[in-house]
């Protein structure tokens, strides 16, 4: 980051030279023709499809296995080993204890090997339901997807869960790896119907690209050249497949400058710098700037990186920016090109993928972190969560490990966001225990209603509820019925309730009539005071039997 040596220079009263801070090309892995020289990909799928077993002998097939490390595999597979007397490849990767004993992959490891064509850095990550916060940490940084199925078993699950997961974070390109065609003996039959029971299962995840590919990790075949046992398959190996796949990256949606503070640098009386790593855009000397969520503006005055001062930064350069005027910002702010849009709220319309032991629920508290900044969240509603199966919003009451919903969060104070879709860095945030500091969730904001996105009580995604059953407004605007129909019809068996009581216990007609219709005006009002007096949510927002 540089850090130091910004205070350094800032102290020295370094000169402004005529100097830009990027490079010739500021793009990741990409040459100056363009083409891609690293790729970053993921294992994943369910328990026991072979994940690490094919990482294992992808590096032993590229050479990127040495003699020291083969002479501890094989004295690792007899000890530790599921394959007899051959080696076992798993254990290249596996590197855990419990792993080892297990024979499981817990924890998300990462190798980095390179052939004559390509760099890679692979992350082999779990397979079992329990660890699937690793996997969807493995994936956040992925280019690509090898989505393993075990040939005997077909589609699980954790298959289609972990599909959804890295269609959920932005992986676009996908090579289904059909794993253990030696235990089916090379039948072609079995691999075009894992084929097209998975094309069918994720038709609508929107891959860019989807690419199967029969292997045996165990044998190596068709992993680093085409297999003698499938003459039918006609594609390309598994691993000449990678070094010359084209994986477009998305172009970004938001070109504006925009940089989350880490840092107040602040090494004398007279200087004072904010440090930070730009998300998307680029700034220079000069250019006027907001800081978020305050709006005050002003201009920046210099740029510091680590070789000194600078004309411009760009997105992925860290660098402490001074302003000309003296502005209150702190950590977890954000400062952004003037003319940029960005929404500034106390509410996120979110997709969830709960990670926590116990499950989440309406009203559950917990610490939201989103890029560098913090605030507490309440979970206010649930709208749906998905099933697995078809990849269906469904009604639910709450979200159980491995759930994914859609929830709207009330913060405690406002936050600077943008969709997931749009940037991941101001897009992705991660919901933490107050109690027992666990991670428990991962977030994916979602564009709400109208430009710029709007939240309850600021314009609105939810309308109107009724004993905490919510009518939800979806992207296209259509209520879910059912939902208002429940509402009515508890709020119209509540009041004949209620007058039946009165009538049996006064046997006055009029007067139970009376107490019914005064529960129905005066319920609605005593619950949005009650909200807005010690839930704080604005009127409006949530009123019990409102509409009906």
């Amino acid at each position: 980051m540089g850090f130091a040596v910004a205070r350094n220079l800032a102290k020295k009263k370094v000169p402004k030279p005529a100097q830009n801070l990027l490079p010739a090309n500021d793009t990741p892995g990409v040459s100056e023709t363009g083409q891609h020289t690293l790729l970053r990909f993921i294992t994943c799928g369910s328990v026991d499809d072979g994940k690490s077993t094919l990482i294992g002998r992808m590096l032993y097939e590229a050479g990127a296995v040495f003699d020291d490390q083969l002479s501890a595999l094989d004295s690792d597979s007899r000890k530790f080993g599921t394959q007899g007397a051959a080696p076992d490849f798993a254990l290249l990767v596996d590197g855990l204890s419990a792993e080892r004993e297990q024979g499981i992959t817990i924890d998300v490891a990462y190798r980095y090997f390179a052939t004559e064509k390509r760099s890679f850095i692979v992350a082999d990550t779990p397979g079992h339901e329990q660890y699937t916060r690793n996997m969807a940490t493995g994936a956040s940084t992925a280019d690509l997807a090898i989505i393993l199925v075990d040939a005997r078993k077909g589609l699980l699950p954790q298959t289609r869960r972990h599909s959804f997961i890295v269609s959920l974070v932005g992986v676009r390109h996908v090579v289904v790896a059909v794993n253990k065609m030696d235990l089916v003996d090379y039948d072609e039959a079995v691999f075009e119907r894992i084929e097209a029971d998975y094309r069918e299962a994720v038709k609508g995840l929107g891959f860019a690209s989807i690419c199967f590919v029969p292997v045996s990790a165990r044998d190596g075949e068709n992993v680093m050249r085409p297999s003698s046992a499938m003459p039918w398959h006609d594609g390309p190996a598994l691993l000449p497949y990678l070094e010359n796949v084209a994986v477009v990256r998305a172009a970004p949606r938001n070109e504006s400058f925009i940089l989350p503070v880490q840092w107040v640098n602040r090494p004398d009386l007279d200087f004072r710098g904010y440090a930070g790593t730009p998300v998307s855009g680029r700034v220079r000397v000069g250019d006027p700037v907001v800081a978020l969520p305050s709006g005050r503006k002003s201009r920046v005055a210099r740029i510091i990186g680590a070789a000194g001062d600078g004309a411009q930064v760009a997105a992925g350069q860290a660098a402490t920016l001074t302003l000309e005027d003296d502005i209150d910002i702190s950590r977890g702010d954000v400062i952004a090109a003037a003319e940029t849009a960005l929404p500034v709220g106390r509410g996120l319309t979110a997709r969830l993928l709960w990670t926590g032991e116990r499950a989440m629920i309406e009203g559950g508290q917990f610490l939201v972190k989103l890029a560098t900044q913090s605030a507490g969240a309440t979970v206010e509603t649930l709208h749906h969560c998905i099933d697995i199966e078809g990849f269906r919003p469904q009604p639910a009451q709450s979200l159980r490990m491995n759930g994914i919903g859609l929830v709207t969060l009330r913060l405690d104070r406002p936050l600077v966001s943008l969709p997931y879709a749009q940037s991941h860095e101001l897009g992705g945030f991660i919901l933490i225990d107050r109690i027992s500091n666990e991670t428990v969730a991962f977030g994916f904001v979602e564009p709400g209603e109208g430009a710029p996105r709007q939240i309850v009580g600021e314009g609105g995604v939810l309308t109107r509820a009724t004993r905490g059953v919510i009518r939800i407004v979806g992207r296209r605007g259509t209520p879910d019925r059912r939902a208002w129909l429940a509402a009515v019809s508890w709020r119209v068996l509540s009041t004949a309730g209620l007058f039946a009581a009165a009538f049996a216990l006064t046997q006055n007609a009029p007067a139970s009539l009376a107490l019914a219709f005064g529960d129905i005006l005066l319920r609605p009002a005593l619950r949005a005071l009650h909200m807005r007096l010690w839930r704080k949510v604005p009127a409006g927002a949530l009123q019990d039997g409102a509409g009906i």
